[in-house]
């Protein structure tokens, strides 16, 4: 799947849910207020119902009623159908006095207001459906809550029910000792109002979902433009491997900054790429000298028959002498070629103690006398790659020292200084001591490739520290390497 696809899908799916969420609410909203005004309709009639004084009519007709309660009261029911005594379990007839002086019959309230179905509810369970509800009104089955309620005489109950397949709502109502007042209304037209609703919201939700899915396509195809242009250039530029070129950087929205970054990686490519060409052909010159020595004696050495005994060893020895130099070279450039970045699992390192196995190695090739002043010291690095930078240090300040002069090597503060007593440094040559194979003019008839140094500075870098270099006050030339802010002083535990 694209990113386009995918930027796609999660606006659709998003907007889905939102508009599920708001269909949801909005449904469950509409009905509960449908459903609150059917239950304060019923909690109105039936309040109306409860206080009715007995034998009174609840409707416009409130004189025929009293009438017919006076009816009632002689042995006759106006209005009303006569029947005999009620059943058990029932109450009095319609058009009669109801249970415990309930109307004997309902009118519609005023204006075509919402009346409702009534029944009444004796406290023993006996039910009567009062007069003027229709010719044969359906009875309402009682439950087992409404006949506690009506034994009791108080509280109210709010109950959907289904009778002959119409959905009611049912509030049976607590009439003090004269058991409880039911009121029904019928679901139908509300159930169709919420059907209604939810068709509608079925479509507006559909149609939300893919208008959805069309504006996403359009916003991810609209914002992946820029990206795909800038893919198509990178493809381009890594694909003709010209590292000369360069992105255009327009704006300062993240396409830019990542055009800058890319930017920035080129030319960190470049810079090693340049690096590496340059080792390579440093190399290949410096590697040509002793290659070409080392051919023309051993071709001597096949004519040995034509030189006397002395000249053959004096001819080993310089072989043996030029195979050592071209064996140091190789490891100089194997050194250089690993680069200042960290290789390898770094571990405390006691720096006092490399520097101290640096100028005892020294001190055996014998010419100048070192005075130490070491601080106990630990730093985080290779211990190999930290070594030979300190032994390219001192190799450094011995070989430029006359001799019997002193070398004075300090380490403190985490800072190694080394410091000779010879010519120094020249000015121009200031600002190259630590480059690959810079050589001054007054070392070019010394043993060495000038790679010394650079593998000092690049060891300090590895580590996250620096190398500098200067003239010391009063003669001689000064080198301070730093290897990394993790350098701290060693603290002896003494026993209390």
């Amino acid at each position: 799947m694209t990113l386009r696809t995918r930027i796609a899908a999660v606006a659709s799916v998003s907007v889905a849910l939102s508009v599920l969420a708001a269909a949801i609410g909005l449904y469950a909203a509409v009905r509960s207020d449908l459903r609150g005004e059917i239950d304060s309709a019923l909690r109105s009639r039936a309040r109306v119902l409860q206080r009715a004084p007995a034998g009174a009519s609840t409707g416009p007709g409130a004189d025929r009623e009293r009438a017919a309660a006076d009816g009632a009261a002689q042995g006759s029911l106006p209005g009303a159908q006569r029947e005999g005594n009620p059943a058990p379990g029932e109450l009095a007839p319609k058009g009669g006095h109801g249970p415990g002086g309930f109307p004997g019959e309902v009118e519609p309230a005023p204006f075509g207001a919402a009346s409702g179905y009534v029944q009444f509810i004796s406290p023993h369970g006996g039910v009567a459906v009062p007069g003027g509800q229709g010719a044969s009104p359906t009875r309402i089955a009682t439950t087992a809550l409404d006949r506690t309620i009506a034994a009791r005489g108080s509280g109210a109950s709010f109950t959907n029910r289904t009778v002959k397949g119409t959905s009611l709502r049912v509030l049976t109502l607590g009439a003090g000792t004269a058991g409880a007042v039911l009121v029904a209304q019928p679901l139908t037209e509300v159930e169709h109002e919420l059907s209604r609703l939810l068709l509608i919201l079925g479509l507006i939700g559909a149609g939300g979902v893919v208008l959805a899915a069309l504006l996403g396509t359009l916003v991810a195809r609209t914002a992946l433009a820029p990206i795909a242009r800038f893919t198509r250039r990178t493809e381009t530029l890594t694909g003709n491997l010209d590292l000369s070129r360069r992105l255009e950087v327009d704006g300062g929205d993240e396409l830019a900054r990542l055009a800058e970054s890319f930017n920035g990686t080129l030319d960190a490519l470049e810079r090693s790429v340049d690096a590496q060409r340059h080792l390579i052909a440093d190399a290949s010159h410096e590697l040509r000298t002793p290659i070409s020595s080392l051919r023309a004696n051993i071709q001597i050495l096949g004519e040995a028959d034509r030189l006397a005994a002395d000249e053959q060893a004096s001819l080993r020895a310089d072989i043996v002498a030029e195979l050592d130099e071209l064996t140091a070279l190789v490891g100089d450039v194997v050194e250089l070629a690993r680069g200042a970045a960290r290789g390898g699992a770094a571990e405390d390192v006691r720096l006092d103690e490399v520097v101290t196995d640096a100028v005892t190695s020294a001190r055996r090739r014998g010419g100048v006398r070192f005075e130490l002043s070491l601080e106990p010291t630990i730093v985080l690095g290779q211990g190999d790659r930290i070594g030979r930078a300190v032994s390219n240090l001192v190799d450094n300040a011995r070989k430029w020292s006359p001799n019997g002069e002193a070398v004075e090597v300090a380490l403190e503060g985490g800072v190694l200084s080394v410091r000779d007593h010879g010519p120094g440094f020249g000015e121009a040559d200031l600002p190259f001591v630590f480059d690959r194979f810079y050589r001054a003019d007054g070392a070019r008839k010394l043993p060495g490739s000038g790679l010394g140094l650079a593998i000092v500075r690049q060891t300090a870098e590895a580590c996250g520290g620096l190398a500098e270099a200067q003239n010391a006050p009063g003669g001689g030339a000064l080198l301070r390497v730093s290897f990394g802010t993790s350098a701290k002083p060693v603290v002896d535990s003494q026993p209390g």
